[in-house]
């Protein structure tokens, strides 16, 4: 199996740059987050408070709100119905909490809208679960024993994580326009502070971006393994 566990080229073309800017995202994401959740916001309103306050204004007063443990731990659960929001954001006042709870409280809204891109997204997930855990096994089964159509069933498997993260970023970026138009044209935050947010939310889409871009590396490394073989 040299082509696929040894360093050849597609290494340095492919996987090393999509590494990089995955470590890059990530620290973005942290350094912007950390810096604007040390900062209060002129209203003092929390992270739940804001949160309640877009639900019950978008006529989703039956989603709730529960505080959940970790950083940067954030989502909406669309099985039951809750917005949960991590220990930075539930009872913090800061700029950076707004933005976040506003940005889950978007997803909350597109699943009562039943916005497309998330109904297309939920309902491939447990295919593209299934997938992603058994694609590289399969294709690895396909390149021990030189089977071509088993190495082609690996490719596609994991084409559908590809196929997710690429449905995820319309999502996540609806999302967060959403969160912005919300919490300027309800005033939850001054203009400064909006931009703030806007920060925030925007390092996080890049992590999104970013791991779709792996996922492609990845799968077009897969692919380039693949062709060698058959060659």
């Amino acid at each position: 199996m040299p082509y696929y566990l040894g360093y050849d080229s597609t290494w340095i073309i492919l996987i090393l740059p999509t590494f990089l800017l995955a470590l890059w995202a990530q620290q973005r994401v942290k350094s912007t987050y950390r810096r604007y959740s040390g900062i209060r916001n002129a209203r003092g309103m929390t992270g739940a408070e804001a949160a309640r306050y877009i639900l019950d204004n978008n006529g989703l007063t039956y989603v709730r709100i529960e505080h959940i443990a970790g950083s940067l731990t954030d989502h909406y659960d669309p099985r039951q119905q809750v917005v949960r929001l991590s220990d930075a954001v539930y009872g913090s006042a800061s700029i950076a909490a707004v933005g976040v709870a506003a940005h889950e409280c978007g997803h909350a809204v597109q699943h009562a809208e039943e916005y497309t891109p998330l109904k297309i997204r939920n309902a491939i997930i447990p295919i593209t679960n299934i997938g992603s855990s058994i694609a590289v096994p399969v294709f690895m089964v396909g390149l021990l024993f030189n089977f071509r159509a088993i190495m082609a069933l690996g490719v596609l498997l994991f084409s559908l994580l590809a196929l997710f993260q690429l449905i995820t970023l319309p999502v996540e970026f609806n999302a967060s326009r959403r969160a912005l138009a919300t919490i300027d044209e309800r005033g939850l935050l001054t203009a400064d502070e909006s931009k703030g947010a806007k920060k925030v939310l925007s390092a996080a889409a890049l992590t999104y971006v970013a791991a779709l871009a792996s996922t492609m590396a990845q799968l077009g490394r897969l692919v380039i393994i693949s062709r060698r073989r058959s060659d």
